[in-house]
């Protein structure tokens, strides 16, 4: 990113290859919209490019980077207050299990569950996971793309943890009630 931000444009290329997958699968998991998502990586690039000499090169680049993907998140979905989710995983998702074995079928079925479950909960306790344990980011840079102390990504993560255990646990048992 320090080039680009020297002027060595074709770099950005080489950023989009390297973080654009990983961009897309945190605007999936937040938006559960594919199109809406590959929307959001072509809007982070370009806020990339537009805003590269905010970028001082002093913290992590993927916290930068996120914080944009969040702002744009934040930005697309800003007039509906809503997230709409999963209507394209779960139709996959059912094509999928038609051709699989009994055991991947129920191993799709639990991943289908977690990811419905997962679009129950709200949006902040969503974001935290998908960073945390989707994108596999650490708490120190969860702290800065988030813009808390380390210690409250810890209690965030594990609270969110506890909120998609009971809501997969209630969805499991035909419990829940949205």
């Amino acid at each position: 990113m320090l080039g680009v931000k020297a002027g060595e444009l074709d770099k950005m290329a080489l950023l989009y290859k390297r973080h654009s997958s990983a961009l897309y699968g945190f605007a999936y998991h937040q938006t559960g919209e594919q199109s809406g998502s590959e929307d959001i990586v072509q809007a982070v690039f370009y806020r990339m490019l537009k805003y590269r000499a905010s970028f001082t090169g002093q913290g992590e680049f993927k916290s930068w980077m996120y914080h944009i993907a969040r702002n744009c998140i934040h930005d697309k979905y800003k007039k509906s207050q809503r997230y709409q989710f999963l209507d394209d995983m779960v139709k996959v998702s059912d094509a999928e299990t038609n051709h699989s074995f009994v055991n991947e079928s129920e191993k799709q079925d639990s991943k289908n569950l977690v990811n419905f479950a997962l679009g129950k909960m709200d949006a902040e306790a969503r974001e935290i996971l998908v960073l945390s344990k989707y994108q596999d980011l650490p708490y120190k840079e969860i702290a800065n793309i988030l813009e808390i102390t380390e210690a409250n990504v810890k209690v965030k993560v594990h609270r969110a943890i506890k909120q998609l255990k009971e809501i997969y646990l209630k969805l499991e048992n035909g419990t829940a009630r949205f």
